[in-house]
């Protein structure tokens, strides 16, 4: 058995780390409440912006947008396919990042080596697949990406949304897909993969099969095109910063979830050394009254 010295310096270490597990549940608590507020406070605009173009698509459903070209010329083997992909910036968050890293690396085991582009959010996702390709040789990493997941904002969507639009104006990508972590409800969230560009007109079909009614044709000024033109950006920008969010979300919850059950651990390891620490100290008081008893009948003798 550990002296008494020894189990009190134990609980003292752990009780540090607990102070330090239950800080981290709250800190993580008070970024999911902030980054939900963000995101109801803008899901208004973006929802009006998508019944927008879903009633410009039903007004005019022969109207040819550049972003809605699948470009069927480009065989499958040849298409060059974009993936952002969003991890955590940091760890102590279960297995948050290890599932959307594995989930990432099924998706590309069917994709070309030499047509795959990574652009990849958080620096945990970051290191790993730059290490993955640096050895496999498969695919290519955008390195000039940096882009953190902490406190999300309007502003870096824009600028991821501009990244990728203008990559796919220039013939650079074929398809962008956005891969994140989905939360289900607050206990249970899951990777989810949801393509980007091109645009289909079943983004914004609301029948079960995605198809859209077909009303009165209408006038557009200066054209439909024109108008679209203006109004997808927005929309794709609106996608991405609900996807960042989303998976933001799901880091707080599942580094709350982990910190939680640290928390309690360290509670548990506390009372079991808390008894081991009365029973050493019980040991010594009882050694020592014998030593004193010993002593005196020593000295009667």
């Amino acid at each position: 058995m550990a002296n008494i010295r020894e189990i009190r310096e134990r609980i003292a270490s752990i009780q540090q780390i607990l102070k330090i597990t239950n800080a981290m549940y709250l800190i993580s608590s008070s970024k999911l409440k902030k980054a939900r507020k963000s995101l109801d406070a803008t899901a208004p605009y973006f929802g009006k912006l998508q019944s927008t173009i879903e009633s410009i698509l039903e007004h005019t459903p022969h109207t040819r947008q550049f972003y809605f070209d699948r470009r069927k010329n480009v065989p499958e083997d040849k298409r060059k396919k974009g993936y952002i992909v969003i991890t955590a910036d940091k760890g102590l968050c279960g297995s948050y990042n290890h599932n959307i890293l594995r989930y990432t690396e099924q998706k590309l085991e069917n994709a070309s080596p030499d047509n795959c582009y990574l652009f990849v959010m958080g620096h945990v996702g970051r290191m790993y697949f730059q290490n993955r390709m640096k050895n496999k040789k498969q695919g290519y990493v955008d390195g000039e990406f940096l882009y953190t997941t902490q406190n999300p904002t309007l502003y870096r969507a824009r600028e991821i949304t501009e990244l990728v639009l203008d990559k796919f104006e220039k013939k650079e990508l074929d398809e962008v897909y956005l891969i994140y972590t989905y939360m289900m409800n607050s206990n249970q969230f899951e990777p989810k993969t949801v393509q980007l560009l091109p645009f289909s007109r079943r983004h914004f079909g609301k029948s079960p099969d995605g198809t859209m009614k077909k009303l009165p044709k209408a006038s557009f000024v200066p054209s439909p095109e024109e108008v679209m033109a203006d109004l997808i950006p927005n929309y794709a920008k609106g996608i991405i910063y609900g996807a960042m969010v989303e998976a933001f979300c799901c880091e707080q919850q599942a580094r709350m979830t982990a910190m939680d059950a640290a928390t309690n651990s360290a509670k548990d390891i506390i009372k079991e050394l808390s008894l081991l620490y009365n029973r050493a100290r019980q040991a010594a008081i009882t050694q020592e009254i014998n030593e004193v008893v010993g002593g005196a009948s020593s000295i009667e003798e």
